[in-house]
């Protein structure tokens, strides 16, 4: 038997510096090391994704669900980010892994 499950978000938040000057990818994020909070396992909007280190491949733009295991999201790859916006600095080895993302 099928299982529906509705969530009501309220606004999303645009980590974007200029919101009409970036490019996503669609990816899928792992819920490996995620902590639950509130019964809900969220990676945050503004994530260096995989890792804050050289391996980063971008930044996540929408907050993604992995409470039922890995999830669709996307991954900026190009653009501005709002460095007020997101939830932690980038390292030195990100910003360097990112050389199409500029931290403002």
């Amino acid at each position: 038997m099928s299982k529906f499950e509705t969530t009501t978000y309220g606004n999303t938040k645009q980590i974007v510096k200029f919101p009409d000057h970036y490019v996503n990818q669609s990816i899928e994020v792992s819920d490996t090391g995620v902590t639950a909070v509130g019964g809900k396992k969220i990676v945050p909007a503004g994530t260096i994704y995989p890792a804050n280190d050289a391996t980063a491949q971008g930044v996540l733009f929408n907050d993604v669900d992995v409470t039922h295991g890995p999830a669709g999201g996307l991954l900026l790859i190009h653009g501005f980010v709002d460095l007020a916006k997101i939830p932690t600095a980038p390292s030195d080895e990100a910003k360097s892994a990112l050389h199409l993302i500029k931290f403002l």
